[in-house]
């Protein structure tokens, strides 16, 4: 049995992917804080009048949580 050294590579991509999800998920959930998506203001979400900067949170916290959950898919696939 051959016994491998861990590989330096797949530990930093693991720890960028990890680090891309908490940072998209924090995003994600000032978004949704911010625009009232949960409460009775819904239209908002959707015309975009008070809520410009939150959506923009929810697409800048979509695009790196998306990337983070690639990256640890990708890497469990290579094990």
């Amino acid at each position: 049995m051959v016994v491998r050294p861990p590989d330096k590579t797949s530990f930093v991509n693991k720890t960028i992917s990890i680090v891309l999800l908490v940072g998209g998920s924090i995003l994600i959930s000032y978004g949704i804080g911010g625009s009232g998506f949960f409460g009775p203001d819904l239209s908002h979400f959707f015309t975009g009048s008070p809520a410009d900067h939150s959506f923009w949170l929810l697409v800048g916290g979509i695009a790196p949580a998306a990337i983070g959950v690639g990256g640890l898919l990708r890497g469990a696939k290579s094990i």
